[in-house]
């Protein structure tokens, strides 16, 4: 028991650590660009990440097909970088950290609904109603007010969300490694394409670079992604995966009061009750279970 609470909380950590990553990429875009950003962060977190799968005892083997789908993913996850930094850098980090947190499971489910894959119920129905209510709150849509609706950032949170949903289902179709090892290609391949294709490494004024700066980049790139990717994915291994899809309902209300606290973000009602909103679609949609006593031990 003592070991789960232990893991308990540090995948709360991990969850405040995703939350933070927007107060985090909006402090790195007063420093570099997008695609410079990502270059550092998903490097420093490849490196990061080899001692761990050494440590775990996963094979660095992949098959030809799981490689493709990583070449496929690392696509979508610049572009969805890109997407991220901007309505970040544009809009707040709150907004972005409650909004594409919540739409991400939602859109997700629409699009294997689309598919075949899942198959919509009258409560699905409802729940999709309930989220489309939540992200339209978040939006400001009951101000009737344009300057807060019709706002370049929504569509970059949007953009974010649907790719990061994309994302989400293509890499599910890698069975046959480990979702570490595929996840440590993803950011290898994702590095390479961003330094050959869009990043100008060389122009990244180093020397100019502070505290605070580096102070981020770590956050981002070894708390935010190997240490909170890491225990989730560890999570689901000794916990199921019902168990940890409960702590993802920390990650925007994290982002929403870091942001308060660290960007001096305004505490915005309709943010939080358009999170709510949409966080109670979640729960229907993939039938979380909060507050549920569990027998089960981490071995």
């Amino acid at each position: 028991m003592a070991h789960k609470n232990l893991f308990f909380f540090l995948l709360f950590l991990a969850m405040v650590a995703w939350g933070g990553s927007w107060v985090n990429v909006k402090i790195i875009g007063h420093y570099v660009g997008a695609y410079e950003m990502i270059w550092l962060r998903f490097g420093i977190t490849a490196v990061s990440m080899i001692p761990i799968i050494l440590w775990l005892k996963h094979s660095f083997k992949i098959d030809l097909k799981s490689f493709g789908l990583v070449v496929l993913v690392s696509v979508t996850l610049i572009l969805y970088n890109k997407y991220y930094y901007l309505g970040t850098k544009f809009g707040t980090a709150s907004l972005g950290g409650a909004m594409v947190t919540t739409l991400i499971p939602i859109l997700t489910f629409v699009f294997l609904a689309i598919l075949g894959t899942k198959k919509v119920t009258r409560k699905d129905a409802f729940a999709l109603m309930i989220g489309a209510l939540g992200v339209l709150t978040m939006l400001h849509i009951w101000t009737f007010d344009p300057a807060h609706i019709w706002v370049i950032h929504n569509l970059y949170f949007l953009l974010a969300a649907i790719l990061w949903a994309v994302l989400t289902i293509i890499s599910s179709k890698s069975t046959k490694i480990s979702p570490i090892v595929f996840t440590f290609y993803m950011y290898v391949v994702t590095v390479v394409l961003d330094w050959v294709f869009f990043a100008d490494i060389g122009a990244l004024p180093f020397a100019s670079f502070d505290r605070v700066f580096w102070i981020n980049i770590a956050l981002i790139s070894l708390a935010a992604s190997t240490f909170a990717n890491t225990i989730y994915f560890l999570g689901i291994e000794k916990l199921g995966a019902a168990e940890v899809s409960s702590f993802v309902f920390f990650v925007p209300f994290s982002a929403i009061i870091l942001s308060a606290l660290f960007l001096d973000e305004k505490l915005d009602v309709f943010i939080i009750l358009g999170t709510v909103l949409t966080l109670y679609a979640v729960k229907l949609l993939n039938n979380i279970t909060l507050l549920k006593r569990r027998r089960k031990n981490v071995e």
